[in-house]
């Protein structure tokens, strides 16, 4: 097994897709227990779907470089849907459903019109669930996910007390003089660069796992919002390097095995603090 890594080790691909893989997880998980805590989860499914539809539009349009154009329009949509959940008459749960069910139905609708391939369900299929493109990674595209995570990390790190307010007790914080529009809105943002990012990892329909899966284990075990952030953080880079590595070791797609690590290891924190109580 051991040398068998070893000699996967030595092309560079592999090293490039371990490295936006615990990018990808670490920012994930920061940014999940804020959107769990403030019952906003579902935002990374609703803007997986957006992505999807407009990754299906630069391919129609054959653009050369694709993430110019999904990444700000993922990072309006997540603008938008932040500004209907606000509306009275559209509720936060129904305008992520309106706008994801839209998204996807119209991505696979421009797919199956402008089919640029042969094997049209091989490429939804891929695109949904995750494909071998994060092993194809080329040195730019790891340049900039590495850019990436290091914005949304000091991004986080700089304004951790205010949404560390805005996630627990909104009205107070804006009683207080916070201004929750304008940091409910850099979550947002934050939330779609990582959706984005994710995409060629885990695939549009198993990013939500990523947010969502290491803030309840670790909230499984620890109570204080700092440790819970911690553990997340840490739990999501250890179960990203062991799925990547099983993935490698058994020949099975990167994102599932990904989700699925994810998925025991929260089942063993739910034994955890079971047994210990929690903290």
């Amino acid at each position: 097994m051991v040398s068998k890594l070893a000699y996967y080790f030595q092309y560079p691909f592999v090293r490039y897709a371990l490295i936006v893989g615990v990018l990808i997880a670490l920012c994930s998980s920061l940014l999940g227990v804020t959107l769990v805590l403030k019952r906003f989860s579902f935002i990374g499914d609703g803007l997986s779907h957006v992505a999807f539809g407009a990754m299906a539009v630069a391919s129609v349009l054959n653009l050369t470089n694709n993430m110019l154009f999904i990444l700000p329009v993922t990072v309006i949509c997540a603008i938008l849907l932040l500004r209907a959940g606000q509306n009275t008459k559209i509720k936060g749960d129904a305008a992520i459903a309106m706008i994801s069910v839209g998204a996807l139905a119209i991505g696979y609708l421009l797919m199956n019109i402008f089919a640029t391939g042969p094997n049209l369900s091989g490429d939804v299929c891929s695109t949904l669930f995750g494909s071998t493109s994060i092993l194809t990674l080329k040195i730019e595209q790891v340049w900039l996910c590495v850019v990436m995570a290091i914005v949304v990390v000091i991004v986080f790190v700089v304004f951790y007390h205010k949404i560390f307010c805005v996630t627990f007790d909104e009205t107070f914080a804006k009683a207080t003089g916070i201004q929750t529009d304008k940091y409910n809105l850099l979550i947002a943002v934050i939330t779609a660069v990582i959706i984005v990012l994710a995409m060629n990892l885990v695939g549009s329909l198993l990013i939500s796992a990523l947010v969502i899966f290491p803030a309840l284990s670790a909230m499984r075990i620890f109570k204080t919002f700092f440790k819970v952030t911690v553990c997340s953080a840490v739990l999501s880079v250890f179960c990203a390097i062991v799925g990547m590595l099983l993935s490698i070791l058994v020949g099975t797609p990167v994102g599932s095995t990904v989700v699925a690590t994810d998925i025991a290891a929260f089942f063993i924190c739910y034994v955890i603090g079971k047994f210990a109580g929690g903290e």
